[in-house]
């Protein structure tokens, strides 16, 4: 008796307004995306909130309805300002965010001229984030790769967590590894 597995990666070239994104349908079922280099100067991002590090912005103060909170600004080819909390309160709750009621204010703030997706962020260990989204247009969503992928750009610039780390999103968890 000859026993083998035949396995067949597959490999799609999505055509985005952000390029040309590949993806790869892994043996387990798990789809492995190269999203690319996040974009982190300001201008580009874009956002008018002015730069701190290198031409980025990174953990600066954001003042949304009369809160001022901390946000690092990163484009994954579309525009996300991460916040890990307000300014003095660092440790955001995910589950105790009013989303509904924060996220329009992020989104259309005059900061953002081309609006803004707004990740919030809470660090439960150096490899473990849990987040929620605010996606511009589409309002309070369950799951954003551009957003898990920006949220672990933005806890890296702002040494909360390493380069790997599993991001829990009310749809699901998201692995995300840079390199």
């Amino acid at each position: 008796m000859c026993n083998f597995r035949l396995w067949m990666s597959f490999h799609y070239s999505i055509h985005t307004g952000a390029g040309l994104i590949v993806t790869e349908v892994l043996e387990d079922g798990n789809v492995r995306v190269d999203m690319g280099e996040p974009i982190l100067k300001a201008s580009d991002v874009p956002t008018k909130i002015p730069a701190n590090k290198d031409h980025a912005v990174v953990k600066s103060v954001l003042t949304v309805d009369g809160t001022v909170w901390n946000g690092t600004c990163v484009s994954m080819g579309n525009p996300h300002c991460v916040t890990f909390g307000r300014k003095g309160f660092e440790n955001l709750i995910a589950d105790e965010l009013k989303l509904a009621e924060i996220g329009p204010k992020f989104e259309h703030h005059v900061a953002f001229p081309a609006r803004t997706n707004a990740e919030f962020v809470q660090v439960l260990s150096n490899s473990h984030l849990k987040m929620r989204a605010w996606a511009r247009g589409s309002g309070g969503t369950l799951a954003c790769g551009t957003g898990a992928c920006a949220t672990v750009v933005a806890a890296v610039l702002e040494d909360r967590a390493g380069r790997n780390c599993k991001v829990d999103l009310p749809g699901g968890k998201k692995i995300i590894m840079s390199t």
